[in-house]
């Protein structure tokens, strides 16, 4: 979880780059107009970053946490596997912004859903017989531990 946050940190550069780059593109001066296009090219932007990452192994909060994702075999994961387990991941944040527009919630009982979510998924990986998050084991991929590569020395000359 702790690489989830930092990952998160790490998204907002992203985000606020690709925001920056959606409103000089299309001109969009106030933040609600063509909201749901920005939306997209975010959600977009998003799945390239870590479909590109995860096919190589390890995003950088993954790196700094010597954690890898691989398939069931232990390979790296091909682009189209990637895109899957991003789409699926999606779990962690879906069901509660579902309950948003039906259900009329604040932003505080939005949060407070969403947050109770997220644990409870995240409880739910220890019903799963490896301690996988269960959009790993639907998209046939694991996370594991990556070797931690020796320090590098100086040779004297």
């Amino acid at each position: 979880m702790a690489c989830w946050l930092y990952e998160g940190m790490l998204m907002f550069a992203v985000v606020f780059l690709a925001g920056y780059l959606f409103s000089a593109l299309t001109q969009t001066r106030h933040a609600l107009h063509n909201r749901h296009g920005l939306q997209a090219f975010i959600f977009v932007v998003a799945g390239i970053y870590f479909a590109w990452f995860w096919s190589k192994g390890q995003t950088l909060a993954m790196k700094t946490w010597h954690i890898r994702v691989v398939d069931r075999g232990g390979q790296s994961l091909p682009q189209w596997r990637a895109l899957l387990r991003y789409f699926l991941s999606w779990i962690w944040f879906l069901p509660p912004l579902l309950l948003m527009a039906p259900f009329g919630l604040s932003g505080g009982e939005i949060s407070v859903l969403l947050m109770g979510w997220v644990a409870v998924w995240a409880l739910l990986s220890r019903f799963q017989r490896e301690g996988q998050f269960w959009h790993d084991v639907w998209a046939g991929t694991r996370l594991v531990e990556a070797p931690r590569l020796p320090p590098k020395v100086k040779k004297r000359s």
